[in-house]
Order: structure tokens, then C-alpha cells, then sequence
């Protein structure tokens, strides 16, 4: 893989440790995990994870970077990966979208530039499909900058940023800062390095990692210039096929069910791991606690050949009439039906002492600390039974799978 010629000194030194045999014994925790332990209330739990401050820590499938570590690092990029490497993530993940010229690259949606890039300070800001327009009035500050608005050679021109935009900005300056209060800007000031999905499938291989590359919904009608849904989910698998990549160490995602069907009927040994992102939370009706009226119902997932299903952490917990958290009636139906569940997305919430956010909302009533998180991580785990978790800090999910003797 070829990197650009100007990285910092510590991100040269991470790609180094990790091309070297011994990369497991530079694996580190930070310490993010032993602060949320000490904020945990006492009990079982907490005396187990206390127990475990002493471990060698080492890489697990279990804790899956989700868009690498962007808790901290600007998403998608090669420093936000080498990050969660280093903090022991097993699975590494790729949203994958394209270009003008039709090339896969890692976004996590087709026309999020203007707030995860500086295209907004370059003169590629002309080719944005919306320019910026300042905030007046009760109307919102706005900019639409599209992946396919550029070529491959433009969009690797760009430099990551922090996520979020400011919508009350008066000029682009204010627009961009828009990073929430609990991230940090404190590792992206020199704007970090951006991928395609084929440089992201040389470097996570570089981590010993497997892959969990999500096929993005376009935000430009398909067919594009004659790329067609087929071929674009086509184009994803035959990277892995032309990188040499063993089908058990990667995972497609989408949310999109006819992708996940595609890969099962046409890709077969990618799409036994093919994993069904389930959005159907967003349907008006949609209940957890009756997961039978879920059209298709996970019976006819599995008869289908779908065999991961992931739907985000709310979906899968509930409070029982004394406020403790356990299994939501989903995630029970899920598990009997012989779906292997995984979830999205820990440490995204922010501080968690006033309930959590989106992540958490069906349990934000029980939620009061910041210690809760590996409590919430516990019951995912040991009640729920799933077999990964994405996590914007993949250290918290390192640690706890350690310590439990998960892999």
C-alpha cells in the first residue's frame, strides 16, 4: 500500500509496529476503560473488570472499529484506523461509497464531504452539488458536497476533519467547527488522510484485522452513468477476491436487504457472513417488544440465508418493572430464530449522565453514569448473546472482551 510521503512520526511508527510480528504486544487500553470502571457502581461486575487491570491486552473480533476511532480521530481516515488498531480492534470497517468515476472510497454517506472534510476551505468547494449558504433568520446554515461531485484524484486530495457541522454559522469557518463539545479537536488540526476502500482493505490487513465493509445507500439515482445497484455491490466483493482476502474474514454489510440477497445468491462464500443492518426501527410501527410483526420476520431472515443480523443497541434492550436492563423481545426472537447478532454503535452517545442519547433511548431512564457503559456492554454480551460491537472507541470493547475470555 502506498501512503502519502508526509505522515507524522507516531503514525509512521504505528504502520511499523504493525507490519511487525509482535504488533500484539503493542496493543494498549489508554485510559478510557479505567475510567469507566472506577465510575461503575460496586458489585460483581466491577470487581471482575478491576481484576482484569493487570492483562496483556490483545486483539479481539469481538470489538469492531466503527469508522475507526472517531471518539477522537476524524472518521474513515488512516489515523482514525491505526488508532483503534492499536486499542485492539478485530474487525475494521469500511462505509463504502463512490466517486464521479465510479470508484469505491470510504464515507459514511455519499454527501457527508462538506462535514467530514475540508472540501469547504479547498476550491474543490465549487463542485459541491449545494455551496454553502450562511444561516438567516430561523433558516439553517447548509452545504451538500457529494462524493460523486469529485474524481478519485480530487476526493484523495482531501484532508479529514471532525464530524459536524455547525448549522448557525454565519461564514464557512464557524460552519466547520461544528465538532460536539465531548469529542476532541486535539488530533486532527493537520487534517488527516482519507481512503478508498482498496487502500482500506491494504492497511486493515496490515492490523491483522478482518473486514466489515457497509454498502451506503447512493444518494445520486441509480443506475449512475450505468453502474448499476448489481454491479456497485459487485464492485465491494471484488476487491476482497482481487486483494487476495479469505471470504471467512469479511463481513458486507447493508441496510439494504436485496444487497445482502445479492451477496448470498451471487457471491455465496461472502454471503454466509453478510450482515443485514436492520433500519426497520425507523418505520412508524415498529416495535420492539413485537418483532413478529417485522415483515420478513427473522424465521424468514434465516430461510433467506441471512445469518447476521444487526440492528443498533436500543433495539436490543429494555428495563424490567424494577429498572434493571435485560433483553429486549427483539433481540430474544433474533437469537431463537439463529441470528447472529451484532450491534451499533458504543461510546457514540457522549457522556451518559443524563441518560445516553439515540444509542441508548429505550433503556435512558436507568441511565445515570458514565460507568453504565460497561454495564449496558455486559448485558449486550452475557444475556444477549452477541457476537460483536462496534464502538467509536474500540478500547472500551478490547478491555471487556479480554477480561471475559471473549475472541
Amino acid at each position: 500500500m502506498r501512503f502519502p510521503k508526509k505522515l507524522s512520526p507516531l503514525l509512521l511508527a504505528i504502520l511499523l509496529l504493525s507490519s511487525m510480528s509482535g504488533f500484539a504486544q503493542h496493543i494498549q487500553y489508554g485510559v478510557r476503560p479505567y475510567y469507566l470502571i472506577d465510575a461503575m457502581k460496586d458489585g460483581p461486575l466491577k470487581s471482575k473488570l478491576k481484576s482484569c487491570i493487570g492483562n496483556t491486552p490483545h486483539q479481539s473480533s469481538f470489538s469492531i472499529a466503527h469508522r475507526g476511532a472517531p471518539l477522537e480521530f476524524p472518521e474513515h481516515t488512516v489515523q482514525s484506523n491505526a488508532a483503534a488498531a492499536l486499542m485492539g480492534a478485530g474487525i475494521f470497517e469500511c462505509d463504502v461509497t463512490f466517486t464521479k468515476d465510479k470508484q469505491l472510497v470510504c464515507r459514511h454517506a455519499q454527501n457527508d464531504l462538506q462535514g467530514t472534510t475540508n472540501i469547504l476551505v479547498t476550491h474543490l468547494k465549487e463542485k459541491c452539488t449545494k455551496p454553502f449558504i450562511p444561516a438567516n433568520g430561523s433558516e439553517p446554515a447548509i452545504a451538500e458536497c457529494r462524493t460523486t461531485d469529485l474524481t478519485l484524484e480530487e476526493f484523495k486530495s482531501l484532508r479529514g476533519k471532525m464530524d459536524g457541522v455547525n448549522k448557525n454559522a454565519k461564514d464557512i469557518k464557524s460552519y466547520m467547527a461544528g465538532t460536539p463539545s465531548w469529542r476532541t479537536e486535539l488530533y486532527a488540526q493537520a487534517g488527516d488522510t482519507l481512503l478508498t476502500h482498496q487502500e482500506s482493505i491494504a492497511l486493515f490487513k496490515q492490523f491483522n484485522g478482518k473486514f466489515t465493509p457497509e454498502l451506503k445507500e447512493a444518494v445520486v439515482p441509480m443506475p449512475y452513468l450505468g453502474f448499476t445497484q448489481e454491479q456497485y455491490a459487485q464492485a465491494l466483493i471484488d476487491d476482497y477476491k482481487n486483494a487476495g482476502i479469505s471470504p471467512k474474514d469479511v463481513f458486507p454489510q447493508s441496510f439494504n436487504l436485496n444487497d445482502v440477497m445479492y451477496w448470498i445468491q451471487n457471491e455465496p462464500d461472502f454471503g454466509k457472513q453478510a450482515i443485514y443492518l436492520d433500519g426497520r426501527y425507523e418505520q412508524k410501527e415498529f416495535n420492539a417488544a413485537q418483532p413478529e410483526l417485522l415483515k420478513p420476520t427473522m424465521q424468514e431472515l434465516y430461510a433467506k440465508g441471512v445469518r447476521y443480523i444487526a440492528p443498533p443497541i436500543w433495539v436490543l434492550l429494555t428495563t424490567d418493572s424494577n429498572g434493571q436492563i435485560i433483553p429486549s423481545t427483539y433481540a430474544i426472537a433474533a437469537k431463537a430464530a439463529g441470528l447472529n447478532i451484532i450491534t451499533w454503535s458504543l461510546e457514540r452517545d457522549g457522556p451518559m449522565t443524563k441518560g445516553g442519547g439515540w444509542y441508548h433511548q429505550s433503556i435512558k431512564l436507568t441511565i445515570h453514569s458514565d460507568g453504565q457503559i460497561y454495564e449496558v456492554l455486559d448485558v449486550l454480551a452475557r444475556q444477549v448473546g452477541v457476537v460483536g460491537v462496534f464502538s467509536d472507541w474500540p478500547a472500551t470493547v478490547t478491555y471487556y472482551a479480554n477480561c471475559m475470555g471473549l475472541k
